[in-house]
């Protein structure tokens, strides 16, 4: 049964009044991708000039390496524009990319050697020096195929108004922003609950190239030569084949509070640690990684859903000074068979998964709850479609579809509070249609994957020829003339910005990553 921290809140923002608010909740995405050639093989090429500076361009960058593009949708309170933007992105993209084509699945493709998965290079100023010496701590601690692994995230938070509204029906001591965290912590707390119907609904990454194993031994089977996959897995992205960090598996950073994450991380970047230390920070003038702690930055914890806040500081510093801003959702696997690599169902469900996880009660999640929570996930990831598959609750062993049916139930009503906000009934039918995935895992996207693969002959051929058929779809699309103007001069001010930054005086390196950390 459902709990709410306070039982009057949902039943206020059912009024049409009061729904109203909800049409300020701020979405936005971001989604990864990598460039590979015609043969399926990671591009060797540099970021194309004609996207812009990835240093700079507010939109269109790259991750990790130079070969993977991440596309930023600014934040908006129309639930439309952040796909419809996403695609412009991709359709002023896809012309300029020449010969190449943006892959379509979340596991990379053929890979070679380690070393041959290209770093991105930002340029010459100490902040783009600084992202680079990053990503190279990264390969150093981790390897760079974990970093070529591509997904995509959402961006979500709720207006003042929201806030103001909700406080006068669960009032609260302390400052407004206090609360504001609060709650938003609380939400984290469920999300990481009940966050396991995330892959299980949109999880796509079932098989993968088996050059990702770079021959280490596994006990995936072989679908066909080259195809390593999961029977019954959804998100082997999620798995600890994926983007996993056994090296972090003793760091515990503790989300029941605000106080309690920022000082975990905080003392993380500047905690050594014995393998880093040996590795080394410097050799010479060459920086090898930015510190040789737990964590060089924040951002190297690697997390299913962050608490975030836009500036210039760190950001737990950020965190800590003025509270949390938004949350980014990190578990959504690219969606191979559409062309930007992402749902309109997919937001909705986010909507109302994360609305449930605001309201419903969340008490501190303990050492014990947190193994359970994190079982639940592996569970879901490597074995969601099993038959007969069991998650734990309250340390009990239960059948999955039950408790998945029951999440629905308690989302219901969220979903009939956007639908009363936006009107018309279009988050009722996602859950609806959504619904029918837990008793027909077959109609998962994951299950159509493994469908395509087995038809297609693996993972490279098939997702090489959704690839190229989502380049044609994109290519049949171009932008207007307004349109691709904006883009246009998008570009040329990121390119003039990055110059104009490294023209500038820039001082020592040294100093700049000490200022970082002070």
């Amino acid at each position: 049964m459902l709990k709410f921290t306070c039982c009057d809140a949902v039943q206020q923002f059912f009024s049409g009044g009061q729904a109203q608010v909800l049409r300020g909740i701020t979405r936005g995405y971001e989604r990864e991708c990598l460039r590979v050639d015609a043969a399926g093989q990671l591009a060797q090429t540099a970021h194309p000039l004609a996207l812009g500076s990835k240093l700079t361009h507010p939109w269109i960058t790259t991750d990790y390496s130079e070969a993977l593009l991440e596309f930023i949708t600014p934040p908006s309170t129309d639930p439309e524009f952040p796909l419809r933007f996403l695609r412009d992105i991709h359709r002023f993209v896809a012309p300029r990319l020449q010969d190449e084509v943006m892959w379509a699945s979340s596991m990379p493709c053929v890979l070679g050697q380690d070393s041959n998965i290209p770093i991105a290079d930002y340029g010459s100023s100490n902040a783009a020096r600084f992202k680079y010496v990053y990503r190279e701590g990264l390969s150093l601690r981790y390897g760079r195929k974990m970093q070529a692994i591509a997904g995509a995230h959402y961006n979500w938070s709720l207006p003042a108004d929201f806030w103001l509204a909700l406080q006068d029906c669960c009032p609260a001591q302390g400052r407004a922003e206090d609360y504001v965290s609060e709650r938003y912590f609380g939400l984290i707390r469920n999300f990481l609950r009940y966050g396991w119907l995330v892959p299980y609904l949109f999880g796509a990454s079932p098989a993968l190239c088996e050059s990702f194993l770079q021959g280490q031994a596994s006990d995936l089977p072989v679908l066909v030569p080259g195809t390593r996959y999961g029977p019954y897995a959804t998100s082997l992205r999620m798995s600890d084949l994926g983007y996993h960090n056994r090296a972090q598996a003793n760091l515990v950073v503790s989300v029941n509070s605000l106080a309690e994450y920022t000082q975990a991380l905080e003392a993380a970047i500047r905690t050594p640690d014995p393998f880093y230390t040996e590795i080394g920070v410097r050799d010479g003038p060459h920086w090898k990684q930015l510190n040789a702690n737990l964590l060089q930055t924040e951002s190297e914890f690697y997390a299913a859903i962050r608490p975030k806040r836009t500036g210039a500081e760190r950001p737990a510093k950020a965190l800590q000074t003025r509270g949390v801003e938004y949350v980014e959702m990190r578990l959504f696997d690219l969606n191979p068979f559409v062309d930007i690599g992402i749902t309109p169902e997919q937001g909705q469900f986010a909507d109302v998964l994360l609305l449930m996880c605001l309201f419903r009660d969340s008490p501190p999640i303990t050492s014990r709850e947190q193994a359970e929570n994190d079982e639940n996930k592996r569970r879901i990831v490597n074995h969601g479609r099993q038959p007969e598959l069991r998650l734990l609750a309250h340390n009990r062993e239960q059948p999955f579809r039950p408790l998945a049916h029951e999440l629905f139930d308690d989302m219901q009503p969220f979903a009939e509070m956007l639908d009363t906000a936006y009107g018309g009934e279009r988050y009722a039918s996602t859950l609806r249609g959504l619904r029918q995935r837990i008793d027909q895992p077959d109609s998962t996207p994951s299950a159509q994957v493994l469908a395509g693969l087995r038809a297609d002959g693996g993972f490279t051929r098939y997702t090489l020829g959704l690839s190229q058929q989502h380049q044609h779809q994109l290519l049949a699309q171009p932008l207007d003339a307004l349109t691709d103007t904006r883009f246009l001069t998008s570009v040329q001010d990121s390119l003039q910005e990055q110059q104009r930054l490294q023209a500038q005086d820039q001082g020592s390196f040294e100093d700049y990553v000490a200022r970082y950390y002070a």
